[in-house]
């Protein structure tokens, strides 16, 4: 990843930080180049890009406001492939659809499904769009205490398949 990309990097969860690379690299050995053109945003930031095409010029970028996006709270970061230093926003072409493809395959959600290619989050058992309950987090220890929300979802997850593992295992010892 280049500099530019390992700095938003920083900002955003490190397990979110880890996947983002992880994809970098098998991209990269598909000669596919791509940089976090997004990471971590403030809510003044998404209200800012949330007025584009609204009440500011320019066009609609997104259907966010402050608090509503996983950006505000380092769970999301949105890519792109960069050919000679330059960003290819031409959704048709074919490093896109390899994209999403790797970054499903490292268990980020997509934006495809509402129309942001280059979104991609790490939310655990939240939903595309941050909870209630996520703001109240946030406003309790700002970001640190949504990753770690996040966080004890999947080390919750893993225990408990931990746990049907030695269930198996026993299960079997005991029919011997």
């Amino acid at each position: 990843m280049d500099a530019t990309s390992e700095e938003r990097l920083s900002h955003v969860m490190p397990e979110l930080a880890a996947r983002v690379r992880k994809m970098a690299d098998q991209l990269a050995e598909e000669s596919i180049t791509i940089r976090v053109t997004q990471g971590l945003r403030t809510w003044a930031e998404q209200d800012a890009l949330y007025a584009q095409g609204r009440t500011e010029a320019g066009r609609v970028v997104t259907n966010a406001k402050g608090g509503e996006s996983w950006h505000n709270y380092g769970a999301a970061v949105d890519v792109a492939p960069f050919d000679e230093g330059i960003p290819d926003w031409n959704l048709s072409h074919p490093a896109w659809k390899r994209i999403v493809e790797v970054g499903t395959l490292m268990g980020l959600v997509s934006g495809t499904a509402w129309k942001d290619t280059p979104h991609f989050e790490l939310t655990g058992r939240f939903p595309a769009t941050p909870t209630h309950e996520i703001k109240q987090l946030h406003a309790q220890g700002e970001v640190q205490a949504v990753w770690n929300a996040i966080n004890d979802v999947r080390l919750a997850g893993l225990i408990l398949g931990l746990k049907l593992i030695y269930i198996s295992i026993d299960n079997y010892i005991h029919a011997l």
